[in-house]
């Protein structure tokens, strides 16, 4: 993931891991999710402007691939990547690392649609959105 950046540091705890003791399927998916918050503020996509003008971002596929296990205790980052945006939505990639070994956990895929609330209905991006994702997918 050349053109990351981070967008997340956390830490397993033991009430995330499951019977098996690792850490469960849904807090991948939290992680990720506080990631994409992250993500999606610096390409523009404010969650405090977005509620005041009735905006958001609303996920239409996500694609999970667990690499390795997490267990309680584990130090973890996210680095988060454009992969391809159009006028209306957005691909992006979230990879999870053990902080400490280096070893990637987990690897998602999202993509998203800019969305009026109030039409219901897909719309197009910003344009100082579409400006800032251009920019990250050139750098």
């Amino acid at each position: 993931m050349s053109k990351s950046r981070q967008t997340y540091q956390g830490a397993v705890y033991s009430w995330h891991c499951d019977h098996m003791g690792h850490m469960n399927v849904m807090h991948y998916v939290g992680k990720f999710d506080e990631a994409t918050w992250n993500f999606f503020s610096s390409a523009g996509l404010q969650g405090k402007a977005m509620r005041e003008d009735k905006k958001g971002v609303v996920a239409v596929e996500q694609s999970i691939k667990y690499k390795s296990e997490l267990l309680a205790g584990d130090v973890i980052t996210i680095h988060s990547e454009v992969v391809e945006f159009g006028d209306k939505s957005i691909k992006f990639r979230h990879e999870m690392r053990n902080a400490e070994t280096g070893v990637v956990a987990a690897v998602t895929t999202l993509t998203g649609l800019y969305f009026d609330k109030v039409a219901r209905k897909a719309i197009s991006l910003p344009d100082q959105v579409k400006t800032n994702l251009q920019t990250a997918l050139d750098a």
